[in-house]
């Protein structure tokens, strides 16, 4: 479910999750606030998890096959199965079953067009879910109305048929499914892609996707996922909240996105650290890699962007740039998210933290205890 479509020239996606493993049993967090993981994984990594600090795990990705919701192999049920037998341990915890995802919705244009084709996607989305015995579904239709991927097919009618593909599912899933979807945060999808008014009222929450934010400028470095604009950084997670507010989106329905990846940049100069300077695009990086090499054993210097509340690395001997978020971070975006009364806060994706004391154990921190 990657931002990607606006993601700066320097940027590419990160893959991200590995929580901490279960060494002792946790209190939940309060439900009221959830904490949801993406998990885009293997098999064998589902039980390395703490889910006890999730309130939702959300299963990528399913697709089309022609106007019907369908797994891509045998590996993803079997994928899914895992997921949902967690709730036997965790029988708070909810499993969702995401739609689309970045290059995953060539055809959602043209299928959700007719009111056929999405009462046929809504059913057999409650045929999966009642198989699989899964709490809800996640659309991630990357993007309505403005497009994505490799110019898939986007039209203006598309804003329209969202809304009534929403509106399907809702009156066809089991009554006690959860529906969301997952949204980017620049501005041209929040004017152009969703009816916001009457799209809301239909979901439960929103995912914000608050993460692969682009810089002011092609080609230079900034934050990917910065919780306040700055000089260096106009788009942010305080100023795509305040968009959605003044769109009348409750606040308790806004999921915003922290990112357990990170973007790196080379052949960027010194000046500033990097921040704000030309450069190309690396490679992309888990943070739990980033913990392990990208260290000031290996010449990386940590900085801290106080106005932006994001940090960034550096390796002048390199010239090495590096955006991401960290334990610092997310903990504010945490604290953020409580304070403004929002819904909640999620991460793209579980496989890229560390086992222990990661990002998730910093989210789950601010969840269960006071200000720090």
């Amino acid at each position: 479910m990657l931002n990607k479509g606006f993601v700066f020239f320097l940027m590419l996606v990160i893959i991200c999750g590995n929580s901490s493993v279960i060494a002792q049993r946790h209190r939940q967090p309060d439900t009221t606030f959830r904490v949801i993981g993406f998990y885009q994984g293997s098999f064998a990594d589902i039980n390395k998890y703490d889910v006890s600090k999730l309130t939702h795990i959300i299963f990528c990705f399913t697709h089309l096959s022609g106007n019907r919701i369908s797994m891509d192999n045998d590996e993803q049920e079997r994928i899914l199965k895992g997921l949902v037998a967690l709730k036997k341990n965790h029988p708070n915890l909810r499993v969702l079953i995401s739609f689309g995802g970045w290059g995953g919705c060539e055809t959602c244009s043209e299928v959700f067009s007719t009111d056929k084709n999405r009462h046929a996607f809504a059913t057999s989305a409650r045929t999966m879910l009642l198989k699989y015995k899964a709490d809800g579904l996640d659309l991630d239709w990357e993007s309505p109305v403005i497009g994505g991927y490799k110019n898939h097919k986007a039209t203006g009618d598309d804003k329209a048929n969202f809304t009534l593909l929403l509106k399907e599912l809702r009156k066809t899933l089991p009554p006690a499914s959860e529906l969301c979807f997952d949204a980017n945060s620049f501005d041209e999808y929040l004017r152009l892609s969703v009816d916001w008014g009457n799209a809301m009222p239909l979901v439960d929450f929103v995912n914000l996707m608050t993460y692969g934010l682009p810089a002011d400028a092609h080609g230079q470095t900034g934050h990917h996922s910065a919780l306040y604009s700055s000089s260096y950084q106009n788009e942010s997670v305080s100023k795509s909240v305040e968009a959605l507010h003044a769109l009348g989106v409750p606040m308790d329905k806004i999921i915003i996105g922290a990112a357990f990846y990170a973007f790196v940049a080379e052949h960027v100069d010194s000046i500033n650290h990097g921040l704000g300077r030309p450069g190309t695009f690396k490679c992309n990086v888990n943070f739990n890699r980033l913990q392990e090499t990208y260290t000031e054993r290996n010449g990386y210097e940590y900085h801290w962007d106080s106005v932006a509340q994001a940090p960034f690395l550096y390796n002048k001997q390199l010239g090495i740039f590096v955006t991401c978020d960290d334990k610092k971070s997310v903990s504010l975006k945490t604290r953020y998210a409580i304070d403004k009364k929002l819904g909640g806060i999620m991460f793209w994706k579980l496989n890229g933290d560390t086992y222990r004391e990661g990002l998730l154990d910093a989210i789950y921190q601010q969840t269960t205890s006071g200000k720090p």
